[in-house]
């Protein structure tokens, strides 16, 4: 047998490598954890985190007590349930078409083109739908919708637009990443399987039901279960650039990281923020344990742990 020694030895380029990773991950994830006690207290700046009197749950009173906790719940909910849909079903696609692409060249230039959008940053972002959008400089506004006969439109002012415009410019920006690992995934397919398929009499279709989506289906279940962790965050630049903090979108456009960024700046309260991030890391951890019980019920191989 080969002694602890000579194993550490054999093992230490390993261990080399993984050591930034470890204290990158100590310094930046665990180490902070300790600043959860201030959820449970009133925050005071002189008196320091541990110096602080204790609140008890009075800082997780903010997110339920008001009318509009409501609102901003079921908003974060329901607009990531559609991002993840529609990101893991499009995602798929687009990798499947640009998989099947026999140019290279272009096949390269799609795969740069679709993750372009996923490298801007939310303030290039909401210029770009500004664009699109002003009243009165804006292209839907000047151009489209006189071409189609259509009445100016005060996008800036109106709600029920919204939903509609986050979930559009979310699948541009984002489906490039998905894709991507999809791309990855689809290249990693044994050829000898399609081959197969074709001499069998198996039509396009029936080859990306039979081997593409099986195939990708642990890659889509990781994928998800990541985002279903998530669940109760959203992307703040998405909600708070894009809508330009217009307040007479806000029944719309109103999440929880939002609606609580907007109660620290007017009432300057740490420890409700504090709360709400707990609050979200807590939830978001018992639904990736509650999607994984259910993945691994179904299939023990595809489960995360």
């Amino acid at each position: 047998m080969i002694s602890k020694a000579k194993k550490m030895k054999r093992y230490l380029p390993l261990y080399l490598m993984f050591l930034p990773g470890a204290i990158y991950l100590l310094i930046n994830n665990y180490i902070p954890m300790a600043g959860l006690v201030v959820a449970f207290k009133k925050y005071n700046i002189r008196q320091g985190i541990f110096g602080s009197a204790w609140a008890g749950l009075k800082n997780f009173e903010f997110l339920f007590a008001t009318p509009d906790a409501w609102v901003v719940t079921r908003n974060t909910i329901l607009y990531n349930l559609v991002f993840i849909v529609l990101n893991t079903v499009l995602g798929i696609l687009f990798a499947i078409f640009i998989c099947d692409t026999l140019n290279k060249k272009l096949r390269k230039m799609y795969q740069s083109a679709i993750l372009f959008p996923f490298l801007m940053s939310a303030v290039i972002l909401s210029y770009i739908v500004y664009a699109f959008l002003s009243q009165s400089t804006g292209i839907a506004n000047n151009s489209i919708l006189p071409a189609l006969g259509l009445d100016p439109v005060k996008w800036y002012s109106e709600a029920k637009y919204w939903p509609f415009i986050l979930v559009f410019v979310n699948t541009w920006k984002g489906i490039g990443y998905g894709c991507l690992i999809y791309i990855a995934g689809i290249n990693g397919i044994d050829l000898a399987y399609y081959e197969a398929a074709k001499l069998d009499g198996a039509t396009k279709w029936q080859q990306i039901k039979c081997i593409t989506i099986p195939s990708l289906a642990p890659t889509v279940i990781t994928l998800t279960l990541m985002s279903v962790g998530r669940i109760f965050y959203s992307d703040f630049g998405l909600f708070y650039q894009v809508p330009r903090n217009s307040g007479m979108i806000y029944s719309t456009t109103n999440v929880i990281d939002t609606y609580v960024y907007r109660g620290l700046m007017e009432q300057s309260n740490v420890g409700m923020s504090a709360a709400a991030g707990f609050y979200q890391s807590v939830v978001g951890f018992a639904l990736v344990l509650t999607a994984n019980f259910i993945v691994k019920k179904f299939s023990k191989e595809n489960a995360l742990f």
